[in-house]
């Protein structure tokens, strides 16, 4: 199965230390792709993971953070980036962070005063593979 990822996703990758997180309760390797909603059920630990990923990006504000963050040149956004973005307060845009880390959809580093967030690869894949046109083809 290909699994795809588009060009911005594929230049913004500047940290080559992300695991690749399988759903739980599932025994693919790392890096492999789950199959397509078309093609085979979900088990019910496969729903639950997915259906916190899709909750986490339901939200307008944390979609567009995820794709300030995906897009930012080097792969990797301060926090100081994103907040000028919004005409939201820097507590709710840390809140919308805040899901997005805990869905593991981004990871995130302090350096001095600033936190630095970057996508986890592993997990737009995840998405992508459920979602991808591949899916649809394969119906």
């Amino acid at each position: 199965m290909h699994c795809c990822i588009d060009i911005c996703q594929i230049r913004c990758m500047s940290k080559q230390d992300f695991p690749i997180i399988a759903l739980a309760g599932t025994d693919q390797a790392a890096g492999a792709c789950c199959p397509p909603l078309v093609c085979e059920p979900l088990s019910t630990a496969e729903a639950e993971e997915l259906a916190s990923l899709f909750k986490a990006v339901a939200d307008p504000v944390r979609l567009r953070l995820l794709s300030l963050i995906a897009c930012h040149e080097g792969g990797e956004a301060c926090v100081c980036d994103l907040t000028g973005a919004f005409d939201l307060t820097a507590p709710t845009i840390s809140h919308h962070l805040k899901v997005l880390k805990q869905a593991r959809l981004i990871d995130s580093e302090r350096r001095g005063t600033w936190v630095y967030y970057w996508v986890n690869p592993g997990m737009l894949e995840r998405l992508s593979a459920i979602l991808g046109p591949h899916a649809m083809a394969t119906a």
